[in-house]
């Protein structure tokens, strides 16, 4: 034991000063480690009756480290003041003193509990002059004890005053605990070094955001959506209660968010299946594609139930916020209720299924099939080769007959809704490329370093303000490097220049992927009509090193110059395909028409337009919501600069140019 303890005097940074009744001196005592060690050969010291403190929190100091190297935990049990208020006597004990409640015997899932019944304890008392004595020492335990695990025990976790300034800000700043506890570890040297486990810092955090959250929930998102709104031009927002005046849902949405719909709200994608905040309160953000094909938020909400009645106001009060003007498309998940409520507010707007949340599925409904492979793959053919809807029930009526799957019900339920989630029957609209509500989940990862189902709703939408913001961010850099750089072309071709000169480097890129495809094309025939000349073109797909040629028919008229390719893909994602290129070439077409090159994948493309509002308020009381003011002032003109004057133009609904 004195080899050991010799070998820790080199690592001694805990002292407590303790002075012996038997000798005026004052001995400097270690309490760190496997064993209580003296340093300088200084006699080892446990606690013993006559051993006397300066005050009492020294002495519960001194037992906490003669506890932590013994490798049990301690705590204040009894304390006594005499008459005139002043402490007397306390009791400190092992933590595990006492014995559970007998009402939880028997439980079929009780707790595990830390009580033993142990007497270990020391009692003490202060004189006249001030001074602590030992009275009672029990050094004996009902349990082991191990030093090693110390630093586990609740008394001895600490969150230093560092640290918790760092979380605080870690929090604001959207890092998520975890990762902030990994690089403490890291930064600790080891988790051997650490003084608090990452609970403790998960509970001081919820701790301060409950304090900033400070008085009830429903009083304070309307007061922080009020200070918004006073501070950021046509921030909007509404917050519907129900007849007990709880908070059922809410919606939001910043300026910016607005002028970007005026732009990008032809197609949307709407999901609910992300996360549920602290509250089970599902996020629901209203998400668009922008210029450079990234991900925009057009407003989002928290709803408290996904019924009908809810989805119908969330939608109502989303359409207001866009001046009334409805997408042309929105693309959900199979939700009823999401479709009844669509039908109702937007009856108008074409709606479909996100495909990915339908083909996940498979798996699970053939899991048990024999020839699971197969069907999978039979549906993923049918799914994404079909070029025309005849072509698609013909084989889909094949695969259920060589399967024999008439009398799957799934199948059959998802096959009566087909032109809701089968592409081919939807492809010859605009969708901006968006088959899936992936566009919702792309969002929804940009916002995992920020909000988390631990989050507040007044945090939930803090957070979402920093978290756009980061968004804003990526896309003005985007806009730059659209504005600085270009793309070298690929071939000759003026067309290719022609989009090369005003499209987003993003979106040249796909287009210059058609222009190069054109490479793998052929012209088989050509074949007149009413209708102009319709060309036969074969392509050769190439996929896993094996090849075969598909054949796409290509309608032109050389008086207009219209062209339809049976492909879809200008239709579907505004994109002129390899196709449509290959007969243009073929009819010596050096300039596309305007009505090929789309404005909303333009570099100049501008965003926003500065409206003048007057300041004011309304309440709509029998909703509970909060109302932006009606536009009473002029209109500026579109201001539709050059990227040579963006260094990006309105922020949260401030030029800040």
């Amino acid at each position: 034991m004195a080899d050991k303890g010799k070998d820790m005097l080199e690592n001694l940074d805990d002292i407590v000063l303790v002075e012996s009744e038997s000798e005026n001196v004052v001995e400097k005592v270690n309490l760190l480690g496997d064993e209580i060690v003296a340093r300088d050969d200084v006699p080892l010291r446990v606690p013993e009756v006559g051993m006397k403190f300066n005050d009492e929190n020294e002495l519960f100091d001194y037992y906490k480290k003669f506890a932590y190297a013994e490798g049990f935990p301690v705590r204040k049990k009894n304390s006594k003041k005499d008459n005139d208020d002043v402490l007397r006597y306390v009791t400190m004990t092992c933590s595990r003193e006492g014995k559970r409640s007998s009402t939880t015997i028997g439980s079929l899932k009780s707790q595990p509990t830390i009580q033993t019944g142990c007497k270990a304890r020391l009692i003490a008392s202060m004189d006249s002059r001030g001074i602590w004595r030992i009275n009672t020492v029990n050094l004996e335990h009902n349990h082991k004890t191990s030093p090693s695990k110390s630093r586990l025990y609740r008394c001895n976790r600490k969150l230093s005053a560092h640290v918790k300034r760092r979380l605080q800000v870690n929090d604001i700043a959207g890092i998520l605990l975890h990762k902030s506890f990994n690089s403490a570890v890291v930064e600790a040297g080891g988790y051997e070094n650490m003084t608090y486990m990452e609970k403790d810092r998960r509970n001081y955090v919820e701790q301060v955001r409950r304090l900033r959250l400070g008085e009830g929930d429903a009083a304070a998102i309307q007061s922080y959506f009020s200070k918004m709104q006073a501070s950021f031009a046509r921030f909007y927002f509404c917050i519907d209660l129900d007849e007990d005046s709880r908070l059922k849902s809410v919606f939001w949405a910043d300026n910016r968010s607005r002028q970007v719909y005026k732009e990008f709200g032809d197609v949307v994608t709407f999901d609910t299946t992300y996360l549920t905040n602290k509250y089970d309160m599902p996020f629901a953000p209203f998400v668009g594609i922008n210029h450079h094909g990234q991900s925009t938020l057009l407003g989002c909400g928290l709803v408290s139930n996904e019924d009908t009645d809810t989805f119908v106001w969330l939608f109502r009060t989303w359409l207001q916020c866009m001046h009334e003007k409805a997408p042309q498309g929105i693309i959900t998940d199979q939700d009823k209720a999401m479709q009844n409520a669509i039908a109702i507010v937007f009856p108008d707007t074409k709606h479909r299924w996100c495909l990915w949340h339908i083909l996940k599925k498979l798996p699970e409904k053939f899991g048990y099939h024999v020839d699971k492979g197969s069907v999978f793959h039979a549906i993923h053919s049918l799914v994404y080769d079909s070029q025309f809807v005849e072509e698609s029930e013909d084989g889909w009526r094949v695969m259920i007959d060589t399967y024999d799957l008439h009398d799957n019900a799934w199948l059959s339920g998802v096959y009566d809704n087909r032109c809701r989630w089968v592409p081919c029957y939807f492809k010859t609209s605009f969708w901006a490329g968006m088959s899936t509500t992936q566009r919702s989940e792309c969002m929804n990862a940009f916002f995992d370093g920020y909000v988390h189902s631990k989050t507040s709703l007044k945090q939930f939408v803090e957070q979402y303000e920093r978290a756009l913001k980061n968004k804003v961010e990526k896309e003005i850099q985007a806009d730059f490097k659209s504005f600085s750089q270009m793309v070298p072309c690929a071939t000759r071709y003026e067309m290719e220049k022609q989009f090369q000169a005003v499209y987003t480097i993003a979106k040249f890129r796909e287009v210059q992927e058609e222009f190069t495809g054109k490479l793998y094309c052929d012209l088989i025939s050509t074949s007149e009509g009413s209708s102009g000349t319709t060309y036969e073109v074969c392509e050769e797909q190439i996929n896993d090193e094996q090849s075969h040629g598909k054949t796409f028919f290509v309608s032109f008229q050389r008086e207009d110059c219209q062209i339809v390719c049976s492909c879809h893909l200008f239709e579907f994602r505004g994109i002129i395909c390899r196709h449509m290129i290959v007969v243009l070439i073929r009819n010596g077409i050096k300039h596309v028409p305007d009505r090929y090159i789309l404005r909303r994948w333009r570099r100049d493309m501008m965003k926003a337009k500065l409206q003048v509002y007057k300041n004011g308020s309304n309440m709509n009381a029998k909703w509970g919501v909060r109302v932006p003011p009606k536009e009473i002032g002029q209109r500026h003109d579109q201001v539709m600069l050059a990227l040579t004057h963006i260094s990006f133009k309105y922020l949260n609904g401030h030029n800040i140019a």
